[in-house]
Formats: structure tokens, C-alpha cells, sequence
């Protein structure tokens, strides 16, 4: 799940036919991407209007934490001209947004405006030099926010029973969570994500919920999603209020119902 997940938040959303998992991605994204530098381009260009305002709105958004706020600084745009080129590129499916924040609709896009389109030249022209050094850096990272989202997809799976109604990360005056839900009973659902090698431990449930405190949330459930697992003393404190899932959990994603 971990290498179906990593190259999900890079070709996803994109018919690739036959992908060799079984490759490093960085050789994949040299092998099936960078070539066809040109004519990808060209193609999302179609859809970016070429306007270089909107591709370093693009670029800030996809490199960011999904605020649009955070976009907008990374671009350095006002917030009043970044509005307006959120607005347009929400008109034309590249994106959607949540209050305060905006989504790519494809990973696939996402990947190319944090990796590919700000240094576009030396691919261009062949030379993946920094290209790689720059995904080296960064990729790990760059997983983060598609294992949220998918985070969010796997928790509807979870609340068939108690659909949930609104799903989206947690902004407000510094505060941050990765997950904030609400059910359709109108139980509260607060969260975080970790995609880190570490297992996770008790001390993060504390600080999760003394997150919810601060920000005045009174969940009615906790959940913690983690790459590598948890503890076994946070294990011992699973139950119907505090939901502990893994990689292994993100299976019912790629089922197929009978």
C-alpha cells in the first residue's frame, strides 16, 4: 500500500496503461514523464490558459500545506489577485476549493506544478539534474497531503452508517488539523496523519487533543492515521472513540465491491 500510495500522489488521475510498480519512482517519472516534457505542457497549458500568474499560484498551492493563504505567499501575490486566480482555475476543474483552502482534482497535476513547471527549463532541455535533487529533497514530504486526502476517502468508506456530511483539514489562528469532520448524526470528528517511519505514540493522541482544546473542538471521535503504525500502549487505548488505521486499512480503497 505504501508504494501503490506513492506513486498514487504522482500518477494519479492520469491513464498511464501498464505502470511497473516495481520500479523506483524517480525512474519512472525520468522513464514516462520528463521526456514528454513538451507535449505534457502543451496540453496543460490548455488548461492554465498559459498565464504565468496562475501557474505560480499553481506552484505555491502545490508545494504548500493546501491554504490558499500559504499559495498565495509562496507566489507572492496579493491575496485579492490570488482570489481571483483560484476562482478561474476552480472554474476550469484543475482545482477545488474548501473555505480556505484548494485541492488539485489530479495528483498527477499537483506533482507537475511542485516539481516539473518551476524549473522547467533544464527539462526542457534535457538536463533532470535538478529535477532530481529537488525530488530527492522533497518527495517524502510531497506524499503528506495525498495520504490525507486518501485519509479522507478511506474514513467515508468508514462512516457508511454515519455518512459524513463535511470532511476538510482544520485552519484557524494557528491552529491545525489534518482531519475535521462531521457526521451525519452531527458527532464531531477530529484527526491527524502521519506519514513518517516512526510509530506513533500515546503522546500523540495527548497533543491532538489539547489541538481540539485550544481550537475550542470537542470531538466526539479521534482518529490517527499512520504510515508505520502505533505504539502498543496507544493501541491498548482503541475503542469506538479513538479509531487508530494503517496502510493496511487503505485496502478497501482498491476493492471491488461485489
Amino acid at each position: 500500500m505504501q508504494t501503490a500510495i506513492e506513486k498514487f500522489s504522482i500518477f494519479g488521475g492520469v491513464s498511464w496503461g501498464s505502470l511497473d510498480t516495481s520500479k523506483e519512482t524517480i525512474d519512472l517519472i525520468e522513464e514516462l514523464i520528463l521526456p514528454d516534457f513538451r507535449y505534457i505542457r502543451n496540453d496543460i497549458t490548455e488548461l492554465t490558459e498559459g498565464l504565468p500568474l496562475y501557474h505560480s499560484v499553481l506552484s505555491g498551492l502545490a508545494l504548500g500545506d493546501s491554504r490558499m493563504q500559504t499559495a498565495f505567499k509562496r507566489a507572492g501575490v496579493s491575496q485579492e489577485v490570488g482570489e481571483n486566480a483560484i476562482a478561474r482555475l476552480s472554474e476550469t476543474k484543475i482545482i477545488r476549493t474548501f473555505k480556505s483552502t484548494a485541492i488539485f482534482n489530479s495528483p498527477f497535476l499537483r506533482f507537475w506544478f511542485a516539481f516539473v513547471s518551476p524549473i522547467f527549463k533544464g527539462i526542457r532541455d534535457g538536463d533532470y539534474k535538478e529535477f532530481r535533487e529537488r525530488f530527492e529533497k522533497r518527495g517524502s514530504d510531497f506524499v503528506q497531503l495525498t495520504f490525507v486526502q486518501l485519509s479522507y476517502e478511506l474514513l467515508k468508506l468508514n462512516f457508511k452508517d454515519d455518512r459524513l456530511k463535511e470532511i476538510r483539514p482544520f485552519f484557524e489562528e494557528g491552529i491545525s488539523l489534518d482531519i475535521y469532520a462531521k457526521t451525519s448524526s452531527k458527532k464531531v470528528i477530529a484527526g491527524v496523519c502521519r506519514y513518517s517511519n516512526a510509530k506513533i505514540k500515546k503522546s500523540e493522541l495527548t497533543k491532538l487533543q489539547e489541538t481540539c482544546k485550544s481550537a475550542g473542538i470537542t470531538p466526539d471521535i479521534f482518529v490517527i492515521v499512520a504510515k508505520n503504525g502505533f505504539s502498543n500502549e496507544l493501541k491498548e487505548l482503541k475503542s469506538d472513540t479513538l479509531r487508530l488505521i494503517t496502510l493496511k486499512n487503505f485496502k478497501k480503497l482498491v476493492e471491488t465491491d461485489e
